[in-house]
C-alpha cells in the first residue's frame, strides 16, 4: 500500500494501491528519478479521469483538493 500526503499540509490523505501509485507515476510529469511528489489541479484531474484512473484515486484526490482546485502530493510507500 502506498499513504499519500498534502504535502503543502503534511496531513494524510489517504491510502492507496500499488496500481494507482503506477497510474500518476505513468501520466505525470517527475522532476528526477527520486521524486515523490506531485502537483495536480482540476485539469490535470479531468484528464486523468479520461485515461482511466481508478474511482477510489480520483475521489481520494478530489475530496482533498477541495475548493482550491489544486494540490501537491507526495507519497510514501508502507
Amino acid at each position: 500500500m502506498v499513504r499519500l500526503i498534502d504535502k503543502s499540509t503534511g496531513k494524510y490523505l489517504g491510502r492507496i494501491t500499488e496500481e494507482d501509485l503506477q497510474f500518476l507515476m505513468d501520466n505525470l510529469e517527475e522532476e528526477d528519478l527520486s521524486d515523490v511528489d506531485y502537483y495536480i489541479n482540476r485539469q490535470t484531474l479531468d484528464l486523468l479521469k479520461e485515461k482511466g484512473m481508478s474511482d477510489d484515486l480520483a475521489a481520494l484526490l478530489e475530496g482533498a483538493m477541495g475548493e482550491g482546485g489544486e494540490l501537491e502530493i507526495g507519497y510514501e510507500k508502507i
